[in-house]
């Protein structure tokens, strides 16, 4: 058991981190029906947006950026995670005002879009910022590692997962204590029900994709200092969060966070037995629970449904 302890919470650390990526996915295709193939291009753009705020080259004139590099690293770390997120989220305004000519139609349109929005994306990711990986600088307090139980251990990592774990919380506290969350979850149920009662829907759905372009890009930022940065991050990331969505069962946050640790714990179970099977094992759970529940472990009845 005492040898399974580092797998299980590099298992778990990877479920809070998963999961925070997979809730902007969950939000669009809970509400829009929508499936967002862009998702993973504005994680990786959130990404590289906190690269250009904390890294050594910002793109200011040199005086300028001579006295932003002068500002204490965790505090441009602290701002990178406010700003980052706020430019990412301009981008999915402009990303959801195209989506609207294909809102009550066949979703394959919506599909189309969003991939080629991820190509655009990606594209000019490689133009502004090359080809080769980059690496986003932490504070100092936060970098490194410490040994406990005769083992060494990431520090980053716990900060990591804490910063998940906190923003799923503010996550649930907006959706299930708010009147906008409330609106939210009324037009995931009923979208024409919540028009009829005076809501303006096409306000309601661009504010829910820009919060789920936020989440991305803030996933995107926290992730970035483990996986590294370079121009096709989104697909190790659009992947797995499709897969958490489909596992935990379509527009459930409940379902969402737990397929998420339930992914975790199977990539850093199966890690500790037979490394090359860490990756296969979320696939093979998934044909697990999808053989025995096709809408998933918490999922309800969705027009993406055959």
């Amino acid at each position: 058991m005492f040898d399974l302890l580092p797998h299980l919470l590099n298992g778990l650390v990877l479920g809070l981190l998963l999961a925070l990526i997979a809730l902007g996915f969950m939000l669009i295709i809970g509400l829009m029906e929508q499936i967002n193939l862009a998702h993973g291009s504005l994680f990786a753009l959130g990404a590289y947006f906190a690269l250009m705020l904390v890294g050594p080259k910002p793109p200011l004139p040199a005086d300028l950026a001579a006295q932003w590099l002068q500002i204490p690293l965790g505090w441009r770390y602290g701002m990178a995670l406010i700003i980052a997120p706020c430019l990412a989220g301009i981008v999915g305004i402009a990303v959801e005002l195209c989506m609207r000519r294909t809102y009550g139609k066949d979703p394959l349109y919506g599909l189309l879009l969003t991939f080629g929005v991820a190509l655009v994306l990606e594209e000019i990711i490689r133009l502004t910022w090359g080809t080769r990986d980059h690496v986003l600088p932490v504070p100092a307090g936060m970098s490194g590692a410490f040994l406990f139980s005769d083992l060494i251990w990431s520090r980053y990592r716990f900060y990591a997962a804490g910063m998940a774990a906190v923003a799923i919380g503010l996550v649930w506290l907006l959706i299930e204590k708010t009147p906008y969350g409330a609106m939210i979850k009324a037009g995931a149920h009923d979208s024409e029900m919540v028009r009829a009662l005076g809501v303006n829907l096409s306000k309601l759905r661009l504010g829910v994709f820009v919060l789920g372009t936020m989440l991305a890009a803030f996933a995107g930022i926290v992730v970035a200092p483990i996986w590294g940065i370079r121009p096709h991050m989104g697909v190790d990331a659009v992947v797995p969060a499709f897969l958490i969505i489909v596992l935990g069962g379509i527009g459930s946050f409940w379902g969402a966070v737990i397929a998420s640790l339930l992914v975790g714990l199977a990539v850093g179970i199966s890690g500790a037995y037979a490394s090359e099977w860490s990756l296969l094992s979320m696939y093979l759970l998934l044909v697990a629970v999808v053989s025995i529940r096709a809408r998933g472990l918490f999922g309800k009845k969705s027009m993406l449904e055959v």
